[in-house]
């Protein structure tokens, strides 16, 4: 019953991991440093404005900041100017670190003057969820018994990317432990609601709602989300952003809160959130790999998706998963975009898993059999006597026998078996990632509409991109999953058809 068991290794000996399988992939740290497509045939400007500044790439942001063209200070102080703009519209940064992250800036400033051998990230402002741990910054993970508290380590992708030269300007809001938002898609009682930058009577989704919205609004460059039943994906959808939930076991959860382990511990991976496909390419190679302390996280490859392309691809699409149909332009979009792939040389099929129903609904029923045991025990562990009301609805269901309970974990291991065996004839699959557009907050939806949560269970990676817009100017995301461990096929298809529907766009905030 959901083994442990890791995949084989083929790393090489004796580097750090992420090196490790940074060589065994094929990515160069100079591919990092300029992005798998360079600057998407963009020159920086030579005194960008910083209201253009903050609508740049991590990619050409960090190429300008190399080249001085700009400088991580201007960069720093044009995030924060953004933020001090749209936050009180939006609520979606919770505590700003402003003072540290000028100060980092300035040195990082030193550095490029000095001829310093910089980083792929050297200087890029960027936001975190606040379920993740910050050195000497607040992390309350959503819940008023962190609502104070300050770590004295940052989270394991956190240091990774601040090795790598980025700068932390703030933390982004979750509902209470990732999972208290409710229908209000991202809110908690210590902060508060989070609102959709595209309209502000509809969720940002969640839980990573506030890293999707300060993202798409020009807040942050990027932000790293967590995704147990979609949590990076649906945000990414709800604001137009780009996101991704890795193969699980790529990316380490250490610090984050709540952590790693647990019967359902393969369902949750962090991945990153940002304006295009081409950034999550640059930051997955940093992000990824063991840090010897999340016990299901391993040194696998990671394949570089500048190699992939369309042509001979076997896809399999649907738009209606039969659990809820999807809006017809949802719906569209889906179909549109498997149109292009065709177009490119795949060999596109509709075809959906034939227990696909089945097998979504005994996942659902093993996630809530016991009873919402696990968050009592987060409740208790962080000192949080109050909870949110999203997360004691969680709670409300009665435990099922441990007999029962056993046997719905087996049905779930069988269902991940079936669906591997019927992945076996296709590259990759396209298909909504909900049924519907971001809801409003005053008639939420239900909570069948997500088409995510099956590629938790399965681990497969999942890629969303921007693929439309609905009649009332929500964005409509696209799903593009791959087989275990084929990152770089969803990296490549999703950024594939950004090209085509120009991705994220300014949202009228």
């Amino acid at each position: 019953m959901s083994a442990r068991i890791p995949p084989p290794r083929t790393t090489l000996p004796g580097d750090p991991g992420r090196r490790r399988f940074l060589a065994a992939g094929g990515i160069t740290l100079g591919a990092l440093a300029t992005g798998a497509r360079g600057l998407r045939g963009a020159s920086p400007a030579a005194t960008p404005s910083p209201e253009d500044l903050v609508t740049w790439s991590v990619t050409r942001l960090a190429e300008a900041i190399r080249t001085r063209k700009v400088s991580c200070v201007e960069a720093t102080q044009a995030y924060l100017r953004r933020i001090a703009v749209v936050n009180p519209k939006i609520n979606a940064v919770v505590t700003l670190c402003e003072e540290r992250a000028l100060a980092e800036a300035r040195a990082a400033d030193e550095a490029v003057a000095r001829g310093a051998v910089l980083g792929p990230l050297h200087g890029v402002p960027f936001t975190i969820k606040d379920s993740l741990e910050t050195a000497g910054v607040r992390s309350t993970s959503g819940t008023l018994g962190r609502a104070s508290f300050v770590p004295a380590k940052d989270a394991t992708v956190v240091a990774r990317v601040r090795a790598a030269g980025a700068i932390l300007i703030g933390k982004s809001n979750t509902p209470e432990f990732t999972m208290g938002g409710g229908t209000k898609g991202t809110s908690n009682l210590v902060f508060g609601q989070t609102y959709n930058p595209y309209h502000l009577a509809h969720s940002p989704a969640g839980s990573s709602g506030g890293a999707g919205a300060i993202v798409a609004a020009c807040g942050s460059a990027f932000d790293i989300g967590s995704d147990l039943g979609g949590s990076v994906r649906l945000p990414a959808h709800a604001n137009g952003v780009a996101g991704i939930k890795p193969t699980s076991g790529r990316t380490p959860r250490t610090g984050h809160v709540p952590g790693y382990g647990g019967l359902f511990d393969s369902w949750q991976q962090l991945g990153p959130l940002a304006r295009q496909v081409d950034d999550l390419i640059l930051l997955m190679p940093i992000l990824c790999g063991e840090d010897l302390q999340d016990a299901f996280c391993y040194d696998i490859p990671l394949g570089d998706p500048s190699t992939v392309t369309p042509k001979g691809l076997r896809i399999a699409f649907y738009t209606d998963n039969g659990v809820f149909t999807p809006s017809p332009e949802t719906q569209a979009a889906v179909k549109r975009a498997a149109g292009w792939l065709r177009e490119a040389g795949a060999e596109v099929r509709e075809d959906i898993h034939p227990n696909y129903k089945a097998d979504y609904e005994v996942s659902n029923k093993a996630r809530e059999g016991e009873g919402g045991a696990w968050q009592a025990r987060l409740l208790k562990r962080h000192g949080t006597s109050v909870a949110d009301p999203g997360l004691l609805r969680r709670m409300s269901g009665k435990p099922v026998a441990t007999d029962v309970f056993l046997e719905l974990m087996e049905e779930v291991d069988h269902a991940r078996s079936r669906m591997l065996g019927w992945m076996k004839d296709y590259d990759a699959i396209l298909c909504p990632v909900s049924a519907l557009p971001a809801a409003r907050l005053d008639t939420p939806a239900p909570p069948e509409t997500n088409y995510t949560r099956i590629y938790n269970v399965t681990g497969w990676p999942a890629t969303v991109v921007r693929g439309g817009t609905s009649p009332e100017g929500l964005p409509i995301g696209i799903q593009v999953v791959a087989k275990p461990w084929r990152d770089d096929v969803s990296l490549a298809l999703a950024r594939f058809l950004e090209e085509r529907t120009g991705g994220w766009i300014t949202p009228p905030i």
